[in-house]
């Protein structure tokens, strides 16, 4: 995590849902620490509690729990994003407040296992059809960045390649380059 921070990214979401509340907690106070050092956003994931506990403004949320979500806790976050995988729910991510969402999957990935991907004319479908940001996320790398851009995405949310790169700078430099 401290190599991807170093590196500042846009931000990094600590997407563990796997883990109990408390586990989550743990990790995050390890996780926001390298962030703030390193000046890179860190976006928290699921557990609001967790979040607000600890000072958190942003917060990733599956479309389930932001539907559960209270307007006074929403307001506790200056930063709300959404997973979406339709228009629909897109349109009713916005709806409930979210300041970005992510898109996906767009390509094929390990992640989803036998699932093709959704496609760059999904992710353009998306993206002309709300007002905040949408990130692409799904199969991305530096060979396809570019697509996700020009369909009208702000940006990528990449995990697989980063967790598995020898070398972060040069990962993300790759990406760079291909712009």
């Amino acid at each position: 995590m401290e190599a991807i921070a170093k590196e500042r990214p846009a931000g990094v979401i600590l997407r563990e849902k796997d883990l109990s509340e408390e586990a989550y907690r743990e990790l995050a106070v390890s996780v926001t620490e390298i962030c703030k050092a390193y000046g890179t956003p860190c976006i928290l994931h699921t557990f609001s509690k967790v979040a607000v506990q600890l000072g958190a403004e942003a917060i990733h949320l599956s479309l389930p729990v932001l539907r559960e979500m209270s307007k006074e806790d929403k307001k506790r976050f200056s930063v709300i994003g959404a997973s979406c995988h339709s228009l629909p729910e897109a349109m009713e991510a916005e709806r409930l407040g979210c300041t970005y969402l992510t898109a996906g999957h767009v390509f094929a990935t390990d992640c989803k296992k036998g699932l093709p991907g959704r496609g760059t004319d999904f992710l353009r479908e998306l993206c002309e059809n709300v007002t905040v940001p949408v990130y692409g996320i799904g199969g991305i790398d530096a060979s396809n960045y570019r697509e996700v851009l020009n369909a009208g995405a702000k940006g990528c949310c990449i995990m697989s390649g980063l967790m598995r790169c020898d070398e972060v700078k040069s990962y993300m430099e790759d990406f760079t380059n291909e712009v």
